[in-house]
């Protein structure tokens, strides 16, 4: 899979059935939308091409406002959409960013200047809420006749429901934040993980006996904060046990940034620069603010040895049952 930062130079455009959103988390709806591309350009004999928008357009309206707040909470970083896009089947992703620009183009442009000149559309599926240009202005019926006049086929694909309610960012969002990964799981057909770079911190949780991998969120506002029970993907053949937290650490740090920190039971490898992938199992607590590092490290501890509980419950409950079936055996 080719990504592209902006539209591809002049060299690398070639037509290509296009599918546009944010595909934030690529849940089972994205999914959906994506089979439906694939075969679309199998079809036709295209390229399977993606748009999508860094920053969310909702964040860069917020920004522009001056209230983060109304942005919308991500599901997964970059890295992880990329690899769920790969996975299905998308030859080439187009990772607009999303600036004053952008946002000003009428519909007309975006229609000129990003689908025909710039990405050589001859077939686009979008959802049927799709709009597009500044404030909103072009709507299905508009891109329909312009595919008319530009030679491009326009279809839409309505809302994937899961037991009568949609799927949607939306819901995955509501379930991270209520910590149900079980129903996170069944909107996004996967279990929930964030992966990315093993990076160097302050080394504090080291001096405090809890050593951890460190993973950068670049975003402020991720789908979830607290204390988790996770396990680790990319470590070891087998996936490691650990309990993680992921906030804004208020006991030691003032600087606002995210970090994803994750202490692994009995590993002691060199992890720095590896690619790891934590995996949500259990929801612990909120981040909390202590009053000092010796309170802080209880917390700590309370939270690994309930990490480790879980983990014991559910490799009990995973061992298979070797008693005798007779009164004799049971007692």
């Amino acid at each position: 899979m080719k990504v592209f930062r902006g539209l591809p130079n002049a060299a690398a455009r070639a037509p290509c059935a296009l599918a546009i959103g944010n595909f934030d988390g690529v849940h089972l709806g994205h999914q959906a939308l994506l089979s439906r591309l694939r075969a679309a350009a199998t079809r036709l004999d295209l390229d399977a091409a993606v748009m999508t928008f860094e920053p969310h357009p909702r964040a860069f309206f917020a920004d522009l406002l001056g209230d983060p707040s109304r942005a919308p909470r991500r599901i997964a970083n970059l890295r992880d959409n990329l690899a769920s896009l790969d996975a299905a089947g998308v030859d080439r992703v187009i990772v607009e960013h999303f600036n004053a620009h952008f946002a000003s183009l009428s519909p007309q442009e975006f229609i000129e200047n990003v689908l025909v000149e710039g990405l050589h559309v001859k077939w686009i599926l979008v959802g049927e809420d799709f709009r597009y240009g500044a404030k909103r202005a072009g709507d299905i019926s508009m891109l329909i006749e312009a595919g008319k006049q530009y030679g491009f086929e326009v279809e839409t694909l309505a809302a994937v429901n899961d037991k009568g309610s949609r799927i949607s960012s939306s819901a995955v969002r509501a379930a991270l934040a209520a910590g149900d990964f079980n129903e996170a799981q069944s909107l996004l057909g996967r279990p929930y993980y964030i992966s990315g770079h093993v990076i160097h911190g302050q080394k504090l949780g080291r001096t405090l006996g809890f050593p951890t991998l460190n993973l950068r969120i670049a975003h402020h506002h991720p789908a979830l904060q607290g204390i988790f029970v996770v396990q680790v993907h990319g470590l070891a053949e087998h996936p490691l046990p650990g309990v993680a937290s992921l906030g804004v650490r208020p006991t030691v740090d003032d600087s606002g940034r995210v970090l994803l920190e994750t202490h692994v039971f009995g590993y002691s490898g060199n992890a720095y620069g590896k690619v790891a992938q934590i995996e949500f199992l259990q929801k612990l607590r909120d981040e909390e603010k202590y009053i000092d590092l010796p309170t802080l490290t209880a917390a700590i501890e309370r939270d690994a040895q309930q990490a480790k509980a879980y983990f014991r419950a559910r490799d009990n409950s995973a061992a298979p049952d070797t008693s005798v079936g007779t009164t004799t055996g049971r007692i």
